[in-house]
């Protein structure tokens, strides 16, 4: 396997590894829940400084997949949406709920999570880049001793 460049680390939640033309995203997490948390806290500070973002309004937001990557798939996109629906900004993502049921042998993942956003300000929130979407490029998704750790690619 590769060596894997780093080129941006936030606070040993996420870091930003060498793509050629968009942006490859190595997210952290304790747990499952902390890990899409985190990923979804690395696609926000991809596009701003999360770190200015204020908690003047929540969402709640809710998907299903039927693996983890599928899952983290569309936890992005619902997190994305927020953006591009409504101008919001996240700074802070809270996972409230994970379930994992079995109907024959058919597994279905579902979360259930706030966003604690603002509405977008140039000024304030200093843009970075704009992400059109999640991909499943290169996306993986692994346990390992101490934690778990999410690959993904966003499509700028």
């Amino acid at each position: 396997m590769c060596e894997e460049k780093v080129i941006y680390k936030y606070k040993e939640v996420y870091e930003q590894l060498e793509h050629t033309g968009d942006v490859y995203i190595k997210a952290y997490g304790g747990n499952l829940i902390s890990l899409l948390e985190n990923s979804g806290l690395a696609l926000f500070d991809t596009m701003v400084n999360v770190d200015r973002v204020e908690c003047s309004e929540s969402r709640v937001v809710s998907v299903e997949g039927f693996d983890l990557e599928n899952l983290l798939y569309r936890w992005l996109e619902a997190l994305l949406i927020l953006y591009y629906s409504e101008n919001l900004v996240c700074g802070k993502i809270t996972i409230n709920r994970l379930e994992i049921s079995r109907e024959n042998s058919e597994l279905t993942y579902r979360i259930e999570g706030s966003a604690c956003c603002e509405k977008f300000n140039s000024h304030k929130h200093e843009p970075r880049v704009e992400v059109k979407s999640p991909t499943y490029s290169l996306m993986r998704i692994l346990k390992t001793e101490n934690n778990w750790i999410a690959y993904f690619v966003l499509d700028i």
